[in-house]
């Protein structure tokens, strides 16, 4: 899989949409431990969701990591140095392929990133050996790799026009697990493990707005793999735009845009 370029701006068009699924996880996480608490951004993007822990525990030491410069840079500019309760927030470049922190965190949170991470439930052992008693992991990611917004660009990309060029670039339907799957490796960590899933029904509005969505997230590793040939990208780009508005009608009030996801919150026991 093409490793995507990303674009804050794009990303954030959809910023209220994408940010309620990181509120209605960190709603689920329990008291941390630590006072002040140490807590890791796994996958922070531009930062604004980021933020939002400093809301919750306002002296908290903070620390947003992405593999993105881009984002990285955003998310320095508009959100990092002390926050109103007296804690800290910053932002550091890491690969949650390799990252592992070297001190104990009272949580490790990762927002709608692990879906982008091969591997990554080898990743759950060393997150939660590194959480302090009492600690937490959680995350949310898409769940919805079914749906007609992956599904018809999957079909697409695997075509006889895209085949040679993407074909292994787009998201494989295996790069997220099942509910049960992630419940069994977590527990088994020895951590009280919450999983649940959720179908928001977004309402979205504008000119093919479910593209200019996908345009953000899923749809970054085909824009990186054509970014060398505009013409073909260009190309690409209206196909799937006609079979987005062929799924996605638009209604009076606008478009309705289906969006399951799945939210896991793993608690260590307390000392």
């Amino acid at each position: 899989m093409t490793t995507p370029a990303w674009d804050p701006a794009q990303y954030l068009r959809h910023a209220g949409h994408r940010a309620r699924p990181f509120a209605d996880l960190l709603a689920r996480v329990p008291a941390l431990p630590g006072t002040p608490p140490r807590i890791a951004d796994l996958g922070c993007g531009p930062g604004n969701v980021t933020a939002t822990l400093a809301d919750r525990w306002p002296d908290a030491r903070i620390t947003g990591y992405d593999n993105s410069p881009a984002m990285l840079d955003r998310a320095a500019a508009e959100h990092a140095g002390p926050t109103p309760g007296g804690g800290t927030l910053d932002f550091a470049p890491a690969d949650a392929r390799t990252w592992t922190p070297g001190t104990p965190h009272d949580l490790i949170i990762s927002n709608a990133t692990l879906q982008w991470v091969p591997g990554h439930l080898d990743r759950f052992a060393d997150w939660t050996a590194v959480l302090a008693p009492g600690g937490t992991f959680a995350f949310q990611v898409p769940d919805n790799l079914d749906a007609p917004l992956h599904a018809l660009m999957r079909e697409l990309a695997r075509g006889p026009r895209w085949k040679n060029r993407l074909a292994d670039v787009v998201r494989h339907e295996d790069s997220v697990h099942s509910p049960a799957t992630y419940l069994d490796t977590l527990a088994r960590l020895d951590c009280a493990t919450d999983v649940w899933q959720t179908t928001y029904q977004h309402v979205l509005t504008g000119e093919d707005p479910v593209l200019d969505w996908v345009k953000g997230t899923g749809l970054r590793p085909v824009l990186t793999a054509l970014a060398d040939d505009p013409e073909a990208r260009d190309a690409f780009v209206a196909e799937y735009r006609d079979l987005l508005r062929e799924a996605y009608p638009r209604a009076p009030y606008g478009t309705v845009l289906p969006f399951r996801r799945l939210f896991a919150v793993a608690t260590k026991a307390a000392a």
